[in-house]
């Protein structure tokens, strides 16, 4: 799943940046950007940001998990995309806000009145 946004950011930074063995190459282009560097940009970008929480890039894997599941996408679907082998695994990141489980109305709510009536 690519965002054709995205796609077309990474497209200019290809243009611009040219790398070569590594689309984001680490201190020597013969390897990737280590996991380390990507934890501290997202640091610093929190803090650039004011964010009130602390936030990790695991933080935005439950996120991008939640936003889809708040979005009515099939939990399965979301199971794959995640690349989790249990279900059970995935129910664990999509977390829902408590705005969408107050929003949910009671299947009651769905009766007619008169059916109600006794």
């Amino acid at each position: 799943m690519l965002s054709p946004h995205l796609l077309n950011v990474l497209r200019k930074y290809v243009r611009r940046v040219r790398p070569r063995e590594w689309l984001f190459p680490g201190k020597r282009p013969e390897q990737p950007l280590h996991p380390t560097a990507i934890q501290r940009a997202c640091a610093e970008a929190c803090k650039t940001a004011g964010l009130g929480k602390h936030a990790t890039v695991h933080t935005l894997r439950h996120s991008f998990a939640t936003h889809l599941l708040e979005a009515g996408t099939d939990l399965r679907l979301i199971q794959t995309l995640l690349g989790h082998n249990s279900i059970k695994t995935t129910a664990i990141y999509t977390l829902v806000s408590a705005q969408r489980l107050h929003a949910t109305p009671s299947p009651l709510d769905r009766l007619e009145a008169t059916a109600l009536s006794l």
